[in-house]
């Protein structure tokens, strides 16, 4: 269950069988946006969140963190794509570069990146930034536009 809409934006969690709802929410709030990126501490739930917002829009592979292969593809029911990126191994921008991550980003299909802030200069504009912060048991989650 939902505990408390903080904000327009700002949503906070104690149970994370509130995910889907959360997804959905989300989904909202972005509109026509495709870009996601996920700015949280390790373990604060960026894949398991990425996961349900996959599961609402019809994915129905496993969807697991790319941590050692940088990007997984999944596709929707009705055929469309979702790349899943996580940048947490990369050092410099020029590696994200070389996996072709800007052919990616400008495909038009939705795009899902864990640890944005390695690669912020590639980020296109505008994005929906999600925010996930630990707090007493709680996760505050925060959806804004940049």
């Amino acid at each position: 269950m939902i505990i408390s809409v903080i904000q327009e934006n700002k949503t906070v969690i104690s149970n994370l069988n509130d995910l889907g709802t959360l997804a959905k929410e989300l989904l909202i709030f972005a509109g026509d946006c495709k870009f996601f990126a996920f700015f949280a501490e390790m373990g604060a739930g960026k894949t398991t969140f990425i996961r349900h917002i996959c599961r609402e829009i019809g994915v129905t592979e496993n969807v697991s963190s790319p941590t050692f292969s940088l990007i997984n593809e999944y596709h929707y029911k009705t055929g469309g794509k979702v790349f899943h990126f996580d940048f947490y191994r990369i050092k410099k921008e020029e590696e994200a570069i070389e996996i072709g991550c800007e052919e990616y980003f400008e495909s038009g299909s939705l795009c899902l990146v864990e640890w944005p802030e390695k690669i912020l200069n590639l980020l296109p504009h505008p994005y929906v930034k999600i925010s996930i912060e630990i707090k007493d048991q709680q996760r505050i989650f925060t959806f804004s536009y940049d």
